[in-house]
């Protein structure tokens, strides 16, 4: 979905709120989801768990149809590398799936190596905090 999210989507996005420490993933799954409100924990309920969430700026409009915003929900699956690093995913990622430490506010992400089950590039550590 990372492909499916345009930058204009996400452009009221100002802080992405994280619920577990993002430098032991490989990668996380996001999506636009249609939640209530701009800000708070929205609920959740996919299979897995939900690993973070953006939080949008009060420039941004609910849907005329529905009233809702469309916020970025950042989550795994029970199969997904970080609990099952010899399964499905041992090496690439979902197509939703981009490297945690490549989002910010705003920014869709990139797949990086690491995301993708190998070595981590030394350009992608000069990225790293």
């Amino acid at each position: 979905m990372s492909a499916l999210i345009a930058e204009d989507e996400i452009v009221h996005e100002v802080d992405l709120v994280w619920l577990e420490d993002i430098s032991r993933l490989d990668y996380v799954r996001q999506s636009l989801d249609r939640l209530p409100t701009r800000r708070g924990r929205p609920a959740y309920h996919r299979d897995g768990r939900m690993v973070g969430y953006a939080l949008l700026g009060p420039k941004a409009k609910p849907s005329r149809s529905s009233g809702t915003f469309r916020r970025r929900v950042f989550w795994l699956l029970p199969h997904d590398r970080d609990t099952a690093p010899e399964g499905l995913y041992a090496t690439g990622a979902p197509a939703e799936a981009v490297d945690a430490r490549t989002l910010a506010p705003g920014n869709k992400g990139r797949k990086t190596e690491r995301s993708e089950g190998g070595p981590m590039s030394s350009a992608v550590r000069g990225l790293l905090p």
